[in-house]
């Protein structure tokens, strides 16, 4: 009989930040000494404190490389995925967190053999003959300790967990390795109370995300033996906010037929703007306080889709160096979206189906029982508007400016948005907004 294991994404990126209503609602402050799990009375698999924040971050170049190696393939598996998730939903908004997805099946990798664990590795577009397995979890490994430095300005917490049937006993080499490359925790968990077990994983994740992904799963199967959950939390500041005093109601047109009234943020400042003529779009750079930036791709009307064709690494890093910096005004859209995808088919699509089969090989998880992954499940939301989040603290970077006209741009049709970690270049978000009032 086989078993079931069941990767689940959790992410908000909240900062381009707050609530609908521009009031910031504040979780408790991520313990980076370590989770206090409150009511999670399940015994941990010999973990003791789970993460490991107290551990050192270096940025120096030597180190940097780790995270570095494996950036590109990282953000090809990125522009795949988008590209699939784009052809499953044609015209709705989209948000997704790709370096979310692509650790899941990286940690999962390290239980792989194989076929399976082949079809994973070039499933995420590394060449194995290119970069070794020890240098793809060394690079995680780093990317993690990067992304969760409690020193940064910005707010990002990113992390893993499993949770395990209390009947299975997985292989210790791995609980090991989860725990050194991808700061996983672990749980026992008793399935055949299903009820319990979704209360027990849906309170992890909902904690995790500071109150903002409350039920990510709405069922748990009797049959798994094994939940794999990832979850990213993001809240930034911008650089220089937008005035709440400035937002107006504007038009934004979803096609030639459709036109939406939807609240606009505008702001005059100096911004990083490129103008493409090979692709057509125009691109801003919003920075947020810290190493974060968000590319705000915008196509010319009915050509979303061209551009979406168009996006890649090369593309972005275009994009990025061939930008001026000029003082505008720039009006965009304050909106919230949220995706749920599930990404079974997605992954089978790309290369990985061998890990929903019978003849999936996961036997370095545990010997036990034979395992295949049931399913893969992605929630995601986003919310942005003028402050980032913490208004009061934002305020004293308002650039005061002497009154004139300077060249104005409107964000007033369909965009992409990319959020994105200048250190580690890594894409920590992808968005596609085609209607700012859908939720």
């Amino acid at each position: 009989m086989r078993a079931f294991l069941i990767v689940s994404l959790a992410l908000l990126c909240a900062g381009v930040l707050a609530d609908h209503d521009g009031q910031t609602k504040h979780g408790k402050d991520h313990d980076h000494n370590g989770h206090d799990h409150g009511d999670h009375d399940h015994d941990h698999h010999h973990h003791g404190k789970g993460k490991h924040h107290d551990h050192k971050h270096h940025h120096h170049a030597g180190e940097d490389m780790a995270c570095h190696k494996i950036a590109p393939s990282n953000s090809q598996f990125a522009f795949k995925l988008f590209r699939q998730v784009v052809a499953d939903h044609p015209s709705e908004n989209i948000f997704f967190s790709p370096v979310s997805i692509s650790t899941a099946l990286a940690m999962l990798s390290l239980g792989a053999r194989a076929d399976t664990l082949n079809q994973i590795i070039e499933g995420l577009n590394f060449n194995n003959t290119k970069i070794t397995e020890e240098e793809i979890h060394n690079g995680f490994q780093h990317l993690l300790h990067m992304l969760n430095d409690p020193d940064r300005e910005l707010q990002l917490n990113s992390g893993n967990a499993l949770f395990i049937d209390n009947n299975v006993k997985l292989i210790q080499q791995f609980i090991d390795d989860v725990k050194k490359y991808y700061e996983s925790e672990a749980f026992s968990t008793d399935f055949n109370n299903a009820e319990e077990a979704k209360k027990q994983i849906n309170s992890y994740v909902e904690k995790q995300t500071h109150g903002k992904i409350v039920d990510l799963l709405s069922s748990v199967d009797k049959n798994a033996v094994l939940y794999l959950i990832n979850y990213i939390f993001f809240r930034g500041k911008w650089e220089s906010p937008f005035s709440p005093e400035s937002t107006h109601q504007s038009k934004f047109s979803i096609d030639n037929a459709t036109t939406v009234e939807v609240p606009m943020m505008s702001r005059t400042g100096i911004y990083n703007i490129y103008e493409d003529n090979k692709i057509p779009c125009i691109v801003f750079q919003l920075p947020y306080k810290d190493n974060a930036t968000m590319l705000l791709i915008v196509p010319k009307l009915g050509k979303l889709q061209e551009v979406e064709e168009a996006l890649s690494d090369e593309t972005i890093t275009r994009w990025e160096s061939s930008g001026a910096k000029r003082r505008i005004e720039i009006n965009m859209p304050k909106f919230s979206t949220s995706s749920s995808l599930k990404l079974k088919k997605i992954l089978s699509d790309m290369g990985m189906s061998i890990i929903f089969t019978d003849e999936a090989d996961f036997s370095g998880i545990t010997e036990d029982v034979n395992l295949k992954v049931s399913k893969v499940i992605h929630k995601a939301i986003l919310n942005v508007n003028e402050e980032g989040t913490e208004a009061a603290a934002a305020t004293a970077t308002i650039e005061t400016v002497p009154i004139m006209l300077y060249p104005s741009y409107s964000v007033d049709r369909p965009f992409l948005a990319l959020l994105y970690c200048k250190d580690t270049k890594t894409i920590l978000f992808m968005s596609r907004v085609v209607n700012p009032l859908e939720k």
